[in-house]
């Protein structure tokens, strides 16, 4: 989703998706959660210049996203996806917590 469609990502979630982030102590903001495809399509557009520094990858065996910044773990967004839809949705940018994940970049 690297080209921001609204309606392409609004039909990719669940009517009643949730999307959860933790910025930790240390990471942007504080905890915080937005409920409904299109207040979290809407979240998500913003984020689409980040698409360019993303790679596919698994954290604890599920799908997920990675970017990376001046060579680092910037963000891990995790997806759970039921029936075919994403169910919810869960960014990690705490700097603390970040390398503690079991991820895997795919297609190294």
């Amino acid at each position: 989703m690297t080209g921001g469609d609204f309606e392409a990502l609004v039909a990719v979630l669940a009517p009643d998706v949730v999307a959860r982030s933790d910025g930790g102590a240390g990471g942007v903001g504080a905890p915080s959660a937005v409920r409904g495809a299109a207040s979290v399509a809407r979240q998500a557009i913003m984020f689409a210049p980040f698409a360019q520094s993303s790679r596919m990858a698994l954290v604890d065996g599920a799908p997920a996203v990675i970017s990376i910044r001046d060579g680092q773990r910037f963000s891990v967004m995790r997806f759970t996806i039921e029936r075919g839809k994403v169910v919810e949705l869960y960014v990690v940018n705490d700097p603390a917590r970040l390398p503690e994940l079991d991820l895997t970049v795919l297609g190294d």
